[in-house]
């Protein structure tokens, strides 16, 4: 008797944690918030009973019909609930790329709960994924051995503003102790010191690039460049607000900062001190601003990346002793404006590489012109 209610007991425990374990797989399978199927279309999930309307946005194809690789557009479709409330969407075949999203919960715009991957856009955050599976893409996945990044705060003595800067260091950094050339990257018209790190993904392709020896190892700078706000810019400024406060962008606040901000940065890092050992490189506003440095600190970047940009005549190059590389979509709207500054070039036998691609003003194309840009860099020093 005494056995037989043990084996009862017995069996009820077996039954409670096969119960049990069921319930918590089953929460961590609603949990799991998309699922990248082999064909590259897109499963995305969202469990809420209780809503009674679900979207998704997203900057890909959610429709057969809806061409937005090229144009970066943010497009939306109703999600179905199921009878556990499980609220799905399943997309047609999506190109390799980074694409953002998000979920809208009865009218209101959130990111998605599961994922902890997430930019800023404009005013708002967005969640993230990846579809690899070609050379470019792979590049934004992370190598197992990969740099280091580190936030730095500096206030020049010109300035009451205190600026955040995300430095990147090499994966041989620590071990190697030698000074390594320094590439400035900067950011756009909306954006920060984490445009590039977090929508760029700047840090994983310069890593794999190293680690493939197809780009010199270096130190790679990217400062919040914003003529105003800066620590204190807060995500819900917005692209609109950041386009009234454009005229502030040609009172050249930054680049009379910048030589201070070298050397400070020269006391925390090791960075090369010699001839030829700084590059320059931006997108839109921030290429505008990489010209100029280059102007007026004269043979101190041996080459300026221009991504995009947004320039005229007082950006023109006035000597050539530097290497220029620019990038522009034949779709940009910037697109006749970067063709009229490059034959002034021309007509100035300044020497440059044109990158020409399909698309627009859109960070497909900055990831594409930034892992193209940086394997030119610094094969000259020793």
């Amino acid at each position: 008797m005494i056995l037989n209610k043990l084996r009862i007991k017995y069996k009820f425990f077996v039954a409670f944690f096969i119960t049990f374990f069921a319930l918590v797989a089953g929460i961590q399978a609603q949990n799991v918030s998309l699922t990248i199927n082999p064909d590259r279309t897109v499963v995305f999930r969202y469990a809420d009973s209780t809503a009674f309307s679900v979207k998704l946005f997203c900057d890909g194809e959610l429709k057969k019909e809806t061409k937005t690789i090229l144009t970066e557009d943010y497009h939306s479709v109703r999600m179905t609930k199921d009878s556990d409330g499980i609220w799905t969407y399943t997309t047609p075949p999506m190109a390799p790329e980074v694409y953002t999203y998000q979920f809208e919960r009865n009218g209101k715009r959130i990111c998605d709960p599961a994922n902890p991957d997430s930019v800023r856009v404009h005013d708002e955050r967005r969640s993230v994924f990846i579809i690899g599976g070609t050379p470019q893409t792979d590049m934004y996945l992370w190598d197992p051995l990969h740099g280091r990044l580190d936030t730095v705060e500096f206030q020049s003595s010109n300035e009451e503003k205190i600026r955040r800067i995300i430095v990147y260091t090499p994966p041989q950094y620590a071990e190697s102790g030698q000074d390594y050339p320094v590439l400035y990257l900067l950011h756009g018209l909306n954006g920060n010191e984490t445009a590039w790190m977090d929508r760029g993904r700047a840090a994983q392709v310069l890593d794999n690039l190293i680690v493939e020896r197809r780009a010199k190892p270096m130190i790679m700078v990217m400062p919040d460049a914003n003529p105003v706000s800066l620590i204190a810019q807060k995500e819900n400024i917005g692209l609109l607000k950041n386009i009234f406060l454009y005229p502030a962008w040609n009172d050249l606040e930054f680049e009379h900062c910048y030589p201070e901000m070298d050397a400070y940065l020269s006391g925390l890092y090791r960075f090369s001190q010699k001839q030829g050992s700084r590059a320059v490189a931006g997108l839109s506003a921030g290429a505008k601003q990489s010209a100029n440095l280059a102007n007026m600190y004269d043979s101190t970047f041996s080459s300026i990346g221009l991504f995009s940009p947004v320039v005229g005549g007082k950006q023109l190059p006035n000597n050539n002793y530097a290497y220029y590389w620019i990038g522009g979509g034949t779709a940009d709207f910037f697109h006749h404006r970067i063709n009229k500054f490059r034959k002034r070039m021309q007509r100035k036998h300044i020497l440059y590489t044109m990158y020409n691609t399909k698309g627009g003003h859109t960070w497909r194309n900055w990831r594409v012109y930034f892992t193209e840009y940086a394997q030119t860099l610094f094969w000259n020093q020793r």
